[in-house]
Order: structure tokens, then C-alpha cells, then sequence
């Protein structure tokens, strides 16, 4: 337990921002997938029967999914064209960039989750439909190869 005055509250859901190669693209409604998730290796050795080794493996980063309002912005639908367009060339570009979560105020950062060499895998859009009166959602998922939180 903390001492009196120390104590530290979990902080609430905001907003985020996603910047891009240093570049403040977006605010997001809901951004899912920053995660990472090592490999377990189990090993047992010749003759000793009680006792099963757990050996670290591989290291892999979900896929990052990002999801906004729907806006005149076709920055990543255009980023998401160049991988169809490449057609597995390879030839693509892979940028690094930034989940920040901002406090109540919609300014203030309070923490930072850096991604590296990102591409976009999947590109939608939600349903259109007139009768839902609902803002039209464009969704966004990126592959990463790294997250580190900063």
C-alpha cells in the first residue's frame, strides 16, 4: 500500500493522438492492440523428471488498430494504396510513429507508446446507413514490428 499522499489513481480514458514520422495525424476514438507477447519455451532435461525448464523465446507485437470519425483526410487511405499498389514488392513505406494519451483537458501527454517500422495492413470504413444516425467510422490496422512504451 502506498503512504498517505502518495498514493497513485489509475488514470481514465480520454483521448489519444497518433503521430506519424513525428507528424500529429489524428485524435482516435478508440485505438486497440498495443500489446506484446513473448514466447514460451518448455525443455525438459534427460533424467530429471521433476522439473520442466520454461526457456524465453520470441518476441511478437499484436497488430495496432486505430479507429476515427470519419474525415476529408485521405492520409491513410493513400498510405494504405501504396501497399496495394506495391504488389508485394516489398517496396513500401514503413514508418515509425506514436500512440499518446492525453489527459482530460485534450492537451496535457501522459504516457507514450513509440511504434516502429509500421505498415497498414487493413484499411475499412463502418456501414452507411442513414437510419443509424451514427458518425461513419474509419478503422485502420497497423503491423508493427517493435512498441516500447517512452
Amino acid at each position: 500500500m502506498a503512504p498517505p499522499g502518495k498514493r497513485r489513481d489509475p488514470h481514465t480514458t480520454s483521448s489519444f493522438k497518433v503521430e506519424i514520422d513525428n507528424i500529429e495525424v489524428a485524435t482516435f476514438r478508440k485505438v486497440s492492440g498495443v500489446k506484446s507477447e513473448t514466447e514460451v519455451f518448455e525443455y525438459q532435461e534427460g533424467g530429471n523428471n521433476e522439473t520442466i525448464y520454461k526457456l524465453i523465446g520470441q518476441t511478437k507485437y499484436s497488430n495496432v488498430i486505430l479507429s476515427i470519425g470519419f474525415t476529408a483526410d485521405p492520409s491513410f487511405f493513400k498510405w494504405r494504396d501504396e501497399v496495394h499498389t506495391s504488389g508485394g514488392s516489398g517496396k513500401i513505406s514503413r514508418r515509425n510513429g506514436s500512440i499518446v494519451q492525453l489527459d482530460r483537458d485534450g492537451k496535457t501527454e501522459i504516457s507514450r507508446w513509440n511504434f516502429q517500422k509500421a505498415w497498414p495492413v487493413r484499411w475499412e470504413m463502418s456501414d452507411f446507413d442513414t437510419s443509424s444516425g451514427q458518425a461513419t467510422i474509419e478503422t485502420i490496422e497497423l503491423a508493427v514490428e517493435r512498441i516500447v512504451k517512452a
